[in-house]
Formats: C-alpha cells, structure tokens, sequence
C-alpha cells in the first residue's frame, strides 16, 4: 500500500472532503463570484422587502438607499489578506452582473420604444 492511500484511510469520513475547501484552485472564485451576483441581484430585494414589512411605503422608500451600507462588506474583505482573493471575484461577479441586467434592460427599453 503505498503512502498516499494509507494517509487518506486513517482520515475520518466527516473530514473526507475538508481539502477541497482549503487547497482546490478555483473554490475561492467560483464561490466568490456566485456570491457577488447574489450580492447584487438577491440583497437589494430582500433588503426592500424586509423595509416594506417593517416600515410604510414612503419611509422604505426612503430608507432604501441605505442598502448601500452593505458594501462595506465586500470592501472590507479586500483589505484582509485571507479573504483577498474571495472579494476580488466577488467584485467581477458583482459587475459582470450589474452589465448583463443594464444591458438586457436597456435592450428591452429600445425594443419596447422601437414598437
């Protein structure tokens, strides 16, 4: 039995998996990136729909901007080497996101005038 297979029988089965999260390449950017386009598609609707259950209409439409408080996240990962990498590819999540939703918008708007 050579070395290799016998360091990964004595790993216990709860932690089969624990290097994948650690050592694989490309973890931090897919998880990094997904994240980013749920941070721009998925919070600003929860934030408005938690503000409307709360608050009337007119003080949830006047609280909404405060959405952008939320940035502070993403920014802060960026200046802790650890998760360096992680907000990068949250960021080109985050953008690429914002140009396909502008784009099809405004897609849809020149198409709609168009008619």
């Amino acid at each position: 039995m050579d070395t290799h297979q016998a360091q990964q029988d004595e790993l216990p089965q709860e932690r089969h998996f624990e290097w994948w999260h650690h050592s694989h390449p490309t973890f931090a950017g897919i998880t990094g990136f997904f994240a980013g386009m749920l941070f721009v598609t998925a919070l600003p609707g929860a934030f408005a729909g938690i503000l409307r259950l709360l608050f009337p209409y007119e003080t949830a439409e006047r609280l909404f901007p405060f959405v952008l408080v939320a940035l502070v996240l993403p920014i802060g990962m960026l200046v802790a080497r650890k998760t360096r990498r992680f907000a990068q590819f949250m960021f080109v999540g985050m953008v690429v996101t914002a140009l396909v939703v502008l784009g099809v918008a405004s897609l849809v708007l020149y198409f709609m005038v168009d008619a």
